[in-house]
């Protein structure tokens, strides 16, 4: 049975403290209650498997750990695994590839086909803003780690990742919270070490830690400016405190630290505005930006509107969803739940749709064609080969490294394959 835990340990423990120490960080974990699914522990068998600590820093590009330096990320991955970058699926957005890398599939695959799309077959709209959405397990294909986990008796736990607050296939993860940026930092990675600290059959072996920069400071001021090089040095001292608190366990853990994209600069004095030929009588658009996905009420509608928007388009791309290129893996025959638009619009590199002036960094665009969209990898600990440089790979290879390290079993066809990855464990 899951229930919300409004009294965890953790604040079970800071409260016999509150009188002489943090009054105010007490409130804080009341606040932001920890929700545990209370029968659940690991297998004997699961006792004895490593441990793996899964960290996204959102917007990480695959260059910034070159051009701002964050010593401590440096360092570590330098005793580990450094990729030359991280290649995310398309489209480059927050919501499918932070669910690809749980899931191993492409968007079209897993269903999250952007951060803000519509369903045909429910009439209805997803948005990751829309929180009763976000928490509805039926929105969301494959089988996520925690959820291939705890399916074979592994605990774990997640400290914010996108599906972690439904019940996937009837499964949340052990140990979770719902997302919120008012978290203090410093206390989500106490409650990491706790959960370490807890006794084996209770202890999680997979831990998901999601951390929201350097995303914004890119949005909002760009990926070559202070703000975002500040972020990336705000990011490592966070990295630094949770290494060295989980030194304190003693535990064989093993650190990826990766992002789900990159971030660049677009032409933010000429936005693209939505073609007037979309008649919204007959045509459903829920979004803009780097993809724009039109759904036709009636599929006679399709071709007059193709046909019309080839004649007029400047600085970006139509396609119909039976004709997308193959590379996108974002097609007819990819879209298992016919979530994709008839008429896909995808602007070049540097403009977006947007009805007002853009932020000044943006993602979301075509990976094989704007770099800037490459994400980070890096990996430490036992499990991992010390020294090692390699070239870009999909992200999708992920989830199969992270089931190999714990010894997870999957049966359901997935994207990624084992081999990719294979050379980075010893």
């Amino acid at each position: 049975m899951i229930y919300y835990n409004m009294i965890s340990n953790l604040v079970k423990r800071m409260l016999l403290l509150a009188v002489i120490a943090a009054p105010l960080i007490v409130q804080a974990q009341v606040e932001f209650p920890q929700r545990i699914v209370a029968d659940r522990q690991n297998s004997a068998a699961q006792q004895q498997k490593p441990y793996v600590i899964l960290i996204s820093a959102d917007g990480f590009r695959h260059d910034y750990a070159r051009k701002y330096q964050p010593e401590h990320l440096l360092k570590l991955s330098a005793a580990g695994v450094q990729a030359e970058g991280m290649i995310p699926s398309y489209p480059s957005l927050t919501f499918p590839n932070h669910y690809t890398l749980v899931t191993g599939l492409y968007p079209a695959h897993h269903g999250l086909v952007n951060n803000t799309f519509y369903d045909k077959r429910r009439n209805d709209k997803y948005s990751m803003s829309a929180k009763p959405k976000v928490q509805d397990g039926s929105w969301y294909g494959g089988t996520p780690l925690w959820v291939l986990a705890e399916q074979q008796k592994m605990v774990s736990a997640s400290f914010f990742w996108v599906g972690s607050e439904a019940d996937v296939k009837g499964v949340r993860p052990t140990y979770s919270y719902d997302f919120t940026e008012k978290f203090p930092m410093t206390e989500r990675i106490q409650v990491v070490k706790d959960w370490l600290n807890l006794p084996e059959e209770k202890r999680p072996h997979l831990i998901t830690f999601y951390i929201s920069e350097p995303d914004h400071s890119g949005h909002d001021h760009g990926p070559e400016s202070p703000e975002a090089a500040a972020a990336v040095k705000m990011v490592d001292q966070a990295i630094f405190e949770l290494t060295e608190a989980v030194k304190t366990t003693g535990l064989p853990v093993n650190f990826i630290f990766l992002s789900d994209h990159g971030m660049t600069a677009v032409d933010r004095e000429h936005p693209l505005t939505m073609p007037k030929s979309i008649d919204l009588n007959k045509f459903v658009v829920p979004t803009s930006g780097t993809t724009v996905s039109i759904h036709a009420k009636d599929k006679k509608d399709i071709k007059p509107l193709y046909k019309q928007l080839k004649k007029e388009a400047v600085d970006y791309k139509v396609y119909l969803k039976t004709k997308m290129p193959k590379k996108f893996h974002y097609g007819a025959r990819d879209d298992r739940f016919d979530r994709i638009g008839d008429i896909v619009l995808i602007p070049e590199w540097p403009r977006v749709f947007s009805g007002r002036t853009p932020s000044p960094g943006q993602h979301g665009f075509d990976p094989a064609r704007v770099k800037d969209m490459h994400a980070t990898f890096f990996a430490w600990g036992p499990a991992f080969k010390s020294g090692l440089k390699i070239p870009s790979f999909e992200n999708v290879n992920v989830y199969p490294l992270i089931t190999e390290i714990l010894g997870l079993q999957y049966t359901e066809k997935i994207d990624g394959k084992k081999k990719v990855l294979k050379q980075v464990l010893k």
